[in-house]
């Protein structure tokens, strides 16, 4: 069984609200979501860590999958 890199909040749709994240093998928390905006490939959120570290997350919605980058 396999786990998403990022854990959200889904209320109307999937993805709504990163919530945390898996880096390194470690759980990091998201403090803030510092921006948001849609591409035809999906959803993207660029966000902080509680530990201070900056990330860019990208849902891609037809593959169902999340990709993860250190900013």
């Amino acid at each position: 069984m396999t786990t998403d890199p990022v854990e959200c909040r889904s209320e109307v749709e999937y993805a709504e609200k990163p919530v945390a994240l898996t880096w390194a093998g470690q759980r990091l928390e998201v403090q803030a979501i510092l921006a948001r905006w849609r591409t035809p490939q999906g959803k993207h959120f660029r966000v902080s860590t509680t530990d201070g570290h900056i990330f860019e997350l990208a849902y891609q919605t037809a593959v169902d999958e999340w990709h993860i980058q250190a900013s």
